[in-house]
């Protein structure tokens, strides 16, 4: 019986990594622009043997394992020449141009404003191998219409109008430096540096650059730290690469070979893909910098902004004062709950929120994490339980949207809002599971509320 068992736990362990680890892909080396992408790194001095582009089901376009890889193993090495940094623009016919502007632009607007006129010559572009493989537009907030702002968590949105005005900001306050390039263009300056144009360039740099320090210099403004590289831009980002069957990589420049390193920090088997892990980051800050959501992300939380707070607790007549002492104490940012419930910070501020004033003298005490009383605790917990229910009425009512808006739109408009809907959905996950948490908590404790407890008698 014993054995029976033994050979059963391995057969559905196999089976269980087969259906994780299959993901159908194929390769992309044989198209024309990825043929001539990789002409022009070749010319660079740059060559890949480990690692080729590929079309994976699950992610879109990826970087496919070429053999057997081991921990440790070198599989990008790209050569300075190869990178996109501000020291190319400088170099090239902009170069005069930004050198002698006054105010001095940033990096970041120089590297666009090089994008959107190397895009603009087309094939006469020694760039144009790889602008060509770019996305032609991105699921970024930037390029959200008001029908996708509006279905966007109200915690996300305001950050996502802010990301969309400042592109328009950056935009229209460059227009005289704009017509300064006029010389230098086939074409009207307003038919090439549009909106739309400074738009995509933006998203291009801010979604696919890697971080690489340069020195400062007297022709450019502010911290210069961008650099696109081209081919070790197609990694894709995965938040649990260390739980999954698929390759994990590193990236840093070494300044001894100066080039631009991708090493293998775990082995696998040939055909898989390689990822590479932006960072700790919530599904929220990868939906806003880089207009994709991440599945089974274990960072993932859900925000409860001031708003929500104000709006739930309006019967407090001494909630005005609470807030803002918790906004001195910095205690109205970065309130989470989780799959696990309510998070430290949250659960802290709710307690705060529940002293009447016979008790204000004990603030030192919750901050340390603290209950007060079995009553005030009681409060939290089921105001906690108010706050998720709030979030999860509001991510139902905006699924449905959605879902409407799914039928009634171009495909531009569908990919923003699968990715918006993805969010949503992972939220309602969320919410429903920190809801259940909730009740075990309010379940363990003794002689509990029937009812929420009227939040006016607080004060």
């Amino acid at each position: 019986m014993r054995g029976r068992h033994c050979r059963s736990g391995r057969t559905g362990r196999k089976r269980r990594q087969k259906q994780q680890s299959h993901v159908d892909s194929v390769s992309l080396c044989h198209q024309p622009q990825y043929v001539r992408l990789m002409r022009f790194l070749h010319k660079q001095g740059f060559v890949s043997t480990l690692l080729q582009p590929a079309l994976f089901s699950d992610t879109g376009r990826g970087l496919q394992t070429l053999k057997t890889i081991k921990p440790g193993q070198l599989l990008i090495s790209l050569p300075e020449s190869c990178l996109l940094t501000t020291a190319t623009v400088l170099s090239s016919n902009l170069g005069h141009y930004i050198k002698s502007w006054r105010p001095r632009l940033s990096p970041l607007l120089a590297l666009c404003v090089f994008l959107v006129c190397e895009r603009h010559r087309g094939e006469a572009s020694d760039w144009f191998p790889y602008i060509s493989v770019l996305p032609t537009s991105y699921t970024c907030p930037a390029y959200f219409t008001d029908d996708v702002m509006a279905v966007l968590p109200a915690s996300v949105r305001r950050r996502a109008l802010d990301q969309r005005e400042a592109v328009q900001e950056i935009h229209s306050s460059n227009l005289d430096f704009f017509r300064s390039l006029q010389l230098i263009l086939s074409l009207p300056v307003e038919d090439v540096l549009t909106y739309e144009a400074l738009r995509w360039a933006w998203c291009s740099v801010n979604t696919r650059s890697v971080f690489m320090s340069h020195p400062s210099n007297d022709f450019l403004s502010g911290q210069d730290v961008y650099a696109l590289a081209p081919f070790l831009d197609l990694l894709n980002h995965r938040p649990d690469v260390q739980k999954s069957f698929c390759l994990q990589v590193k990236a840093s420049f070494n300044n001894t070979t100066r080039c631009y390193d991708i090493r293998s920090v775990s082995g696998t088997p040939h055909f898989q893909q390689a990822f590479i892990n932006y960072g700790s980051h919530d599904n929220q800050r990868l939906m806003l910098e880089y207009g994709f959501v991440a599945q089974g992300n274990p960072h993932s939380v859900v925000y409860v902004d001031t708003d929500l707070l104000c709006d739930a607790l309006k019967r407090d007549r001494s909630l005005d004062q609470k807030i803002k002492f918790l906004r001195e104490n910095d205690f109205l940012n970065n309130l989470t709950v989780s799959s696990e419930g309510p998070s430290w910070r949250l659960m802290t501020a709710l307690r705060l929120l529940s002293l009447p004033q016979t008790l204000y003298h004990q603030w030192k005490a919750v901050l340390l994490g603290q209950a007060v009383s079995e009553e005030r605790e009681e409060w939290s917990l089921q105001t906690a339980r108010t706050l998720c229910q709030c979030l999860l009425q509001d991510t139902c009512k905006a699924l449905d949207k959605i879902f409407f808006l799914l039928q009634h739109c171009d495909q531009l408009t569908r990919e923003q809002l699968e990715v918006v809907q993805a969010l949503r959905q992972e939220e309602k996950c969320i919410l429903g599971s920190c809801l259940e948490a909730l009740d075990g908590m309010w379940g363990q404790r003794d002689g509990l509320l029937s009812c929420q407890p009227d939040v006016g008698s607080v004060s």
